[in-house]
C-alpha cells in the first residue's frame, strides 16, 4: 500500500498571521488534526498541529494572541505519494510526529494531501479485512 491509498486530500491550509484560536476553530471544523501553513514571504511551508495547539495552551499562552508562524514546525519531513506506508511510519516514528505532509511530482511541488497515522492505520485494518488469512497468524 502506498502514500497516496491512505492520505487525506483534505488540506487545511492556513497562513503564519493566524491565531491559534482560529486555527483550531479551522481544524475542529474540518475535523483535520494538522493545518500546514503557508508562508508567502519566505515561500515556506510549515505544520501546526493539534499537539502544538494543546503545548501553547498547556503553557498558559493566549490563544487569540499567540500566531500559527509562532508554533509552527518548519523542518518538516514530507512524503512522496509513492512512498510505501512502511515508509511513511518509519518516519514518523524516527521523527516523533504524527502527521506527513504530501507533496505532488510537480515543479512546484504543492501539497497534494496529509497522511496521519490514523490514515495508515485505517489502511492496514481495511487491508486486513479483505485478506482474513493475513489477520490470522495461525492460517498464515
Amino acid at each position: 500500500m502506498l502514500v497516496r491509498d491512505a492520505m487525506s486530500t483534505v488540506v487545511l491550509t492556513i497562513g503564519p498571521a493566524h491565531t491559534l484560536r482560529q486555527a483550531a476553530r479551522l481544524m475542529s471544523a474540518r475535523r483535520v488534526g494538522a493545518a500546514v501553513v503557508l508562508d508567502t514571504d519566505t515561500c515556506g511551508l510549515g505544520i501546526l498541529t493539534e499537539r502544538d495547539i494543546l503545548n501553547s495552551l498547556g503553557a498558559g499562552q493566549d490563544p487569540d494572541r499567540e500566531t500559527a508562524h509562532a508554533h509552527t514546525t518548519t523542518d518538516v519531513v514530507f512524503a512522496a505519494p509513492c512512498w510505501t506506508l512502511e515508509e511513511a511510519a518509519t518516519a514518523m516514528t524516527r521523527g516523533g510526529f504524527r502527521h506527513l505532509i504530501v507533496l505532488g511530482d510537480g515543479p512546484d511541488q504543492a501539497p497534494v494531501g496529509i497522511v496521519s497515522v490514523r490514515d495508515i492505520i485505517g489502511c492496514w485494518i481495511r487491508t486486513r479485512r479483505l485478506t482474513p488469512a493475513l489477520a490470522d497468524p495461525v492460517a498464515g
